[in-house]
């Protein structure tokens, strides 16, 4: 069992383009977001399990011996037979907990995911442990945060029972799995992603896990082998949005005019598998020949959208306002609000992108300048944590 405090942290994700148009059998790239989740697991020595969730203002702690009272629902196997949580096991620990049986607040499906992924792993013989986990990705915006946090908890779980290895030796600052237990950390996030979400696709998981980009085409996740950080520039026009609703929106269009609507979604599926060509270019070349490429499949993808009814005023907005700064922009994920991302080439003067900002945030809008491409879940030393994510765990 686990003897000392572990250090982990997973990416949020993106969907570069195809989004929708995955949906009806089209090809999608997600990658990875250099916004990560971290979580701290350090042994507890009280007989209790504790966890910590300071962005969404919760602090629970239940006796072992209570949870284990539970097990007999959960069938977590060690030999890697993992299980889709069942409707009745999910009810039981949302009753333990006192969450509602409809509730899809972030707080009970964090905690729901938590208790069910931590006696599915553990099994009988359940730790004692305080777990503190805190993230730089906004949730509820498209951005997986809810992948993050399953693919850590996932990992956190998993060494705390033996189950996959600590590689961190002396001398490293950073570490990650190999492929078996990258596989297994998945594979047991995406239990976690079922817990919250019903029916995920399993490619936020999948990037969190992996990191890097990934190629979704019809159920099937593909590693890219090659990816180049890009830079972004991401903005929240914080409007609210149902992903249900859009992607009926979407299909009754579809089912209205299919011979019009057809081409846009083999259109954006053309768009996809151009731009995985030219990923791939860029990730062996610093030549800026191919970032007019990428801008113009930008400008073209969100102009599809829009087509396809996922638009909304305020990303027209967000795109007015970076193409008044040369800048190309387009909507990522369900659209109808949420988040677009802004691409900002290497060669992008500085002042331009902190006047795009500018504009944005009087737009009320919320910005970050980031990089796609980052890690999947590693394993850290405190000290090669960022001076602002050890405060926090310094604070809890």
């Amino acid at each position: 069992m686990m003897d000392k405090m572990l250090t982990m942290s997973a990416p949020g994700k993106v969907i570069l383009h195809g989004e929708h148009a995955v949906v009806h059998g089209k090809a999608a790239l997600a990658v990875s977001l250099n916004l990560r989740t971290y979580l701290r697991i350090r042994p507890y020595k009280t007989g209790k399990v504790l966890i910590n969730l300071p962005n969404i203002g919760t602090r629970l702690s239940w006796d072992v011996m209570k949870l284990q009272s539970l097990f007999p629902t959960f069938q977590g196997d060690s030999n890697c037979k993992i299980k889709s949580p069942r409707p009745e096991e999910l009810d039981i620990l949302k009753e333990f907990a006192g969450i509602s049986k409809e509730s899809t607040d972030t707080e009970g499906l964090a905690v729901l995911a938590f208790l069910y992924l931590y006696l599915s792993i553990c099994e009988r013989d359940l730790p004692s442990v305080h777990i503190a986990v805190w993230s730089e990705l906004p949730p509820g915006a498209g951005l997986g945060s809810s992948a993050a946090y399953c693919v850590c908890l996932a990992t956190a779980l998993l060494a705390a029972c033996g189950k996959i290895s600590c590689p961190l030796e002396p001398g490293m600052d950073t570490a990650r799995w190999d492929a078996d237990e990258l596989q297994l950390i998945n594979k047991w996030a995406f239990q976690g992603e079922k817990a919250i979400h019903g029916n995920p696709s399993g490619v936020d998981n999948a990037v969190s896990t992996w990191g890097g980009a990934l190629r979704y085409h019809a159920g099937k996740i593909t590693s890219l082998n090659r990816v180049p950080a890009l830079r972004i520039l991401l903005t929240n026009t914080k409007v609210p949005r149902s992903t249900k609703v859009l992607v009926a929106g979407v299909k009754d269009k579809l089912l209205k005019f299919p011979a019009i609507m057809n081409p846009v979604l083999d259109s954006v599926d053309a768009i996809s598998n151009h731009c995985e060509c030219i990923l791939d270019h860029l990730a062996e070349t610093t030549s800026m020949e191919h970032y007019p490429v990428l801008e113009e499949l930008f400008d073209i993808n969100q102009h599809h959208l829009n087509v396809l009814g996922v638009g909304h005023p305020s990303l027209d907005q967000l795109c007015q306002v970076t193409a008044s700064h040369g800048l190309h922009s387009k909507l990522t994920g369900a659209g109808g609000g949420g988040c677009g991302i802004t691409l900002l080439r290497p060669d992008a003067d500085p002042a331009v992108v902190e006047a795009a900002k500018r504009d944005l945030k009087n737009c009320g809008f919320e910005c970050w300048e980031t990089d796609i491409g980052a890690p999947g879940v590693s394993l850290h030393t405190s000290a090669s944590l960022k001076a602002s994510v050890q405060q926090v765990f310094t604070d809890l």
